[in-house]
Parts: structure tokens; sequence; C-alpha cells
């Protein structure tokens, strides 16, 4: 099954600030043209808003979704640019329906593998996530039994490393040096605001990011990871962009309101012909004492 009735999205600098508002955002390269320029060759988007609007686009096929379990596999094809539009195709990678239990509505896991591309048709994003939805018959053995875990291929060196071939990193500010297993108590918390109004922003049609009425409004679990980014470049300034993901869970709800706290640990660091790939991970804690998201992803640093 293919989704692809989304409407396309312009990436202006009205949307950017707006998203910048929300999650934050201190990439050099995203909030200084003339560096992006000099850096890339064009005036950059934040990585996080390309993301956030693929995710939202990709919502048409999980209007009624009641969580995202997880993201996997995902791999910037190409850095897009502010002017740039995308365009996201959605399709169904494998069901599974999960076993009742009392008390709870019937649901079943969707695992979805999503593409998006630019104005030109020239691959931008792919990933794959799993998203929880209600039954629509709930006394209906669907017999959909496949095995999800595998779902989604890790993106390779070769892959993370091509996004910045040929970028001019000498202009991007420098870091201090960094060591695997290195791990970073990033200072001050952020609070999750607006909530829906992101959601809104990157066409994110899912009820529970919006509606109460389809259970307690959840916020968008891009909205933890984009802050989780802003807080991830706060402790290494040098980070110039992230390239991919190895895999983000969810490990339990985020209200607006929340307070969301980070930890960063270096995992592995790759040279590249210019700047060096990181292999970070980002674990996210709620002011609940409530671990709430570890995200494993893979970022280029000056």
């Amino acid at each position: 099954m293919r989704f692809d009735g989304a409407p396309a999205i312009t990436l202006t600098e009205g949307l950017a600030a707006a998203h910048q508002a929300i999650v934050g955002c201190r990439l050099p390269l995203a909030l200084d043209h003339g560096l992006s320029r000099r850096v890339a060759g064009a005036a950059l988007a934040a990585p996080h808003l390309v993301w956030d609007v693929a995710i939202g686009q990709s919502t048409v096929a999980t209007h009624t979704v009641v969580a995202n379990l997880f993201y996997r596999g995902v791999v910037f094809r190409r850095a897009p640019a502010i002017g740039d539009t995308l365009t996201t195709v959605t399709e169904v990678a494998g069901l599974r329906q999960n076993s009742r239990r009392p008390g709870r509505a019937p649901t079943g896991l969707a695992a979805l593998r999503i593409s998006t591309t630019d104005q030109e048709g020239r691959p931008v994003l792919d990933f794959w996530r799993c998203a929880m939805l209600p039954l629509r018959d709930g006394d209906l053995d669907t017999g959909h039994a496949e095995d999800l875990s595998a779902v989604g291929a890790a993106p390779g060196h070769d892959e993370l490393a091509a996004v910045t071939a040929g970028w001019d990193l000498s202009a991007h500010p420098q870091g201090g040096a960094l060591s695997a297993g290195d791990v970073f108590e990033v200072a001050g918390g952020d609070v999750v605001s607006s909530a829906p109004e992101l959601a809104r922003l990157t066409l994110n049609v899912a009820k529970v990011h919006h509606d109460a009425a389809a259970g307690e409004r959840l916020v968008y679990g891009g909205h933890t990871i984009g802050i989780a980014l802003h807080q991830a470049v706060r402790a290494l300034p040098s980070l110039v962009t992230v390239v991919g993901w190895h895999g983000c869970d969810h490990l339990g709800p985020v209200r607006e309101n929340d307070t969301l706290t980070s930890t960063v640990e270096v995992e592995r660091l790759d040279p590249l012909p210019s700047g060096t790939l990181a292999h970070l991970r980002s674990r996210v804690r709620a002011n609940r004492s409530t671990d709430v998201l570890d995200w494993r992803f893979a970022a280029v640093l000056a």
C-alpha cells in the first residue's frame, strides 16, 4: 500500500524560523546563510526541520495512530536548501496484529518505509518508522504476524559520509578534542511548548497530537528529538549537521510543559577527508524522572 497524497512543502525562511522557535536550533549552517554558502554552497535548511516535514507528510498513513514506537535507518541523501520543495511517499513495509490485552482496545503495528524527494526528484531522506494503530474491527483476526524487529537497514559509512562530501569545513566553528566514550551532561533543560503548533506546521495530522478526545494528547516524537538535537549542539558546537540515525526509541510519553534534559555520549569517531563522522547517543529524560528517548545518530563534526 502506497500513500502519496500529502501536500508538498517548500522550505522557507518563515517555516525555518517558526520551527526554530519551537524546538530550538544552534546549528551554525542553519543560522548563518553566508557561512552555509561558504561551507556547502547553499543556504541549508536545518536537518530536524527536514525530517519533521517528512514525518509530518507521512502521517497521511497514520491519522489514527496510538503511538509511534521507533524510527530506523534514517539517512540523508542530500542536504536540502531553503527554497527547496519536499515531497514524501509512504509505503507499508510490514504489519503485525498485537496480542489482545484485557481492558485495552485491540491494536496492530504498521512498519512504514518513507522516502522524501525534492522538486528535481532528487532523493533527500529515507527512513522507516513503526506506528501502533487501532484495529477497525476489534473482533477480527487479521492474520498479520510479520516480524518487524528487522525492519530498517542501518545506514553504512559510505552513505553517511556522502552527505557532506565536497563541503569545505575549514570555515565552520571548530571544537575541542573528542574521544569515544566521552559523555556530556547538557546543562539546563528545555520546556516543551507549542506542541500542536509544531504538528500543524509540519503537516502532521495524527489525531493524538491535536485532539484530546482521541486520548490524552501526546507531544509529537520529533518534537522531543528536535530538542535533543538542540541540546546536543550546545554540548558539541562543532556539530555541522546530522547525516543519519542508527535508531530512535521512544521510551515514554512526553506531555506539553514537560522539561527535558539529556546526556550525549560519543560512541565512535570515524575520520573523513574533511571533518569527522561522529556516532552519538542522546538519552533524554523528562522532569517526571522518566526516560523518554534513546536516540542514536550520526553527525559530521568540523
